[in-house]
């Protein structure tokens, strides 16, 4: 019997200590895992401002701070500009081609007789080639056709290397730009209202930074609402800072601001956005004169680019010669050349103001703005496939 007891009492004290050990094993702390660690993703760590512009970096989708997170656009790499008016051919040549076929057709004519000089004439000034430019390019072509017995291919020929020379293939189009002797080269862009200033201010950022220039703009377009906000728009796409003023303030000082950023933060370009000019509003063109003259206290004014609306036709002469005695121009930007067949007016506003047409703009895109290049114009306007 007392076996029997010491039998249970042990089975009892067994099964005690194994509950006992499965108790312990559930309450115990394990101990917290180790931190999983990885490489950053390319970009984390140093978010590229406008510091970078011209770089190859870019922003990354999103930056993390804290709880919150903030997405900040890609920055854009604008299109090369080498060959960008070669590239826009096509698209020129659809609107000019109407001038072009007119011209080929009549040049191609079995009879070259004085009623078809009248017509070639009336098409290029229609086209607004402009009078003098128009007779200087029919009495040369009538003597050359005559000389040569010139006719079909050649009579075509002929016309192709006469138009090159009224738009001057040996004037400077170079955008002079460049930062020199520690101070930017500074650009003012002036024009009436509604020809694209703000946005031909714009695609000319994206134009120096695909050529790996630092940029900065100047919104001193002070007096049209939201026009700060469009230029800064622009800018913020390819990493370009902007100055700006109050609205309604004084163009002049946010002008003076800007180059005296772009000489501190050693930018190679100060892009400068003025407000649109009535060209028969004397007080607001010699406001225009005033931005200039502020800028100069401190830098050169490189270039002041007047844009022309190539719609507007001889319209747009009228007020370039006004501009043109106001402030110094140094080149000319046609917009909507690619709407318009009145290419002419690339020959008539040179010969004009006696300044080069140095940029066109060919569409709405981004990088529809290109170096004006004489022949691939020429070419484009003798396209007569379409």
């Amino acid at each position: 019997m007392m076996e029997f007891v010491y039998v249970v009492l042990a089975l009892l004290l067994i099964g005690l200590v194994l509950a006992f050990g499965l108790l312990s094993t559930r309450t115990r702390r394990l101990p917290p895992p180790e931190p999983q660690t990885r490489p950053p993703e390319h970009g984390e760590g140093s978010v590229d401002t406008a510091a970078g512009v011209g770089g190859d970096v870019m922003m990354p989708d999103e930056v993390v701070t804290g709880a919150d997170t903030a997405t900040v656009p890609l920055v854009e790499r604008p299109d090369p500009v080498a060959g960008r008016l070669q590239r826009l051919r096509t698209r020129l040549g659809r609107s000019q081609s109407t001038l072009g076929r007119g011209l080929l057709a009549l040049l191609s004519r079995d009879r070259l007789d004085d009623e078809t000089w009248e017509e070639i004439e009336d098409t290029l000034l229609a086209a607004d080639v402009g009078v003098a430019s128009t007779k200087d390019l029919v009495q040369r072509l009538q003597t050359r056709v005559r000389i040569e017995s010139a006719s079909g291919d050649g009579a075509r020929r002929l016309l192709r290397e006469e138009l090159i020379t009224l738009v001057d293939p040996t004037l400077d189009r170079a955008l002079h730009a460049d930062r020199l002797e520690g101070k930017p080269g500074v650009v003012m862009v002036v024009g009436v209202n509604g020809v694209g200033k703000t946005t031909t201010v714009g695609k000319l950022a994206r134009l120096l930074v695909a050529q790996d220039k630092d940029v900065l703009l100047a919104a001193a377009d002070t007096f049209r609402a939201a026009a700060a906000d469009q230029l800064q728009t622009w800018g913020q796409r390819v990493g370009v800072p902007t100055v700006r003023g109050t609205e309604g303030g004084d163009p002049a000082s946010v002008a003076f601001e800007a180059v005296r950023a772009g000489v501190e933060q050693e930018v190679d370009t100060v892009l400068i956005d003025t407000a649109g000019r009535l060209h028969t509003k004397t007080g607001l063109m010699d406001e225009l004169g005033k931005v200039k003259r502020v800028i100069e206290k401190q830098a050169v004014v490189d270039e002041v680019l007047l844009v022309i609306d190539a719609t507007t036709g001889q319209n747009g002469l009228t007020q370039a010669r006004i501009f043109a005695e106001v402030v110094d121009i140094t080149g000319i930007v046609l917009t909507k050349l690619d709407g318009t067949a009145k290419g002419g007016i690339v020959i008539s506003v040179q010969r004009e103001l006696g300044v080069p047409v140095k940029l066109v703009g060919l569409g709405e895109g981004a990088d529809d703005l290109a170096p004006f290049e004489a022949d691939v114009f020429v070419d484009a306007l003798l396209d007569s496939g379409g």
